[in-house]
């Protein structure tokens, strides 16, 4: 099961993806604590992953738990040929599901409908402002287990220590190698790069 993949999960899903029994789910449903919808003609819930979201966040329930299935990375650089090289890298030697944008506009896009687990966002993909493009993905509930690891050719510690503070997960300096890609997609979809 990989919520990020629905918009509406069962008590039974939420239940694991908590870690909590079923009945638990139903109480938080019925005090109205979590909110959803029964289906019509059914006493069945169902519960919007947006609203389970906001549910953990304000309970301090890990977010752990969204993170199940396979690994969705989504690639966005402004240069085609990192996007295809990487996605190529990452598509053999793991068992990453990759996507690839080259604009802000597909990257908008591709946000909203792979919810990806990691973001590798070039900087120049950003306009000037990463801590801008960074703030507009952590202001949508979608994408709020999205991990974002950020790349630059001419990154500093400094901007890298920026970034960091600004919500960025993680940093990668070009060039980089396919193992350092990997290590740091796979600590960013644990913690951090």
């Amino acid at each position: 099961m990989n919520p990020f993949d629905k918009d509406v999960l069962t008590t039974g899903e939420v239940a694991k993806i908590c870690n909590v029994a079923a009945r638990t789910v139903s109480k938080w449903f019925d005090s109205g604590q979590l909110q959803g919808y029964r289906i019509p003609g059914s006493k069945d819930r169902r519960i919007p992953v947006s609203s389970l979201q906001q549910f953990m966040r304000a309970h301090g329930i890990p977010m752990d738990g969204l993170m199940a299935g396979r690994t969705r990375v989504l690639v966005a650089d402004t240069d085609t040929t990192v996007c295809d090289a990487l996605a190529d890298v990452l598509g053999d030697e793991t068992d990453y599901e990759v996507r690839c944008c080259s604009s802000a506009f597909s990257l908008g896009l591709e946000c909203e409908r792979f919810r990806p687990h990691v973001l590798l966002l070039d900087l120049g993909m950003c306009g000037g402002n990463p801590t801008d493009t960074i703030a507009s993905i952590r202001a949508n509930d979608d994408l709020q287990g999205t991990k974002i690891v950020c790349m630059g050719r001419t990154l500093t510690d400094g901007q890298a220590a920026a970034l960091g503070q600004g919500g960025c997960d993680g940093t990668l300096r070009k060039p980089f190698t396919a193992r350092q890609a990997v290590t740091c997609i796979g600590d960013a979809a644990n913690v951090v790069c």
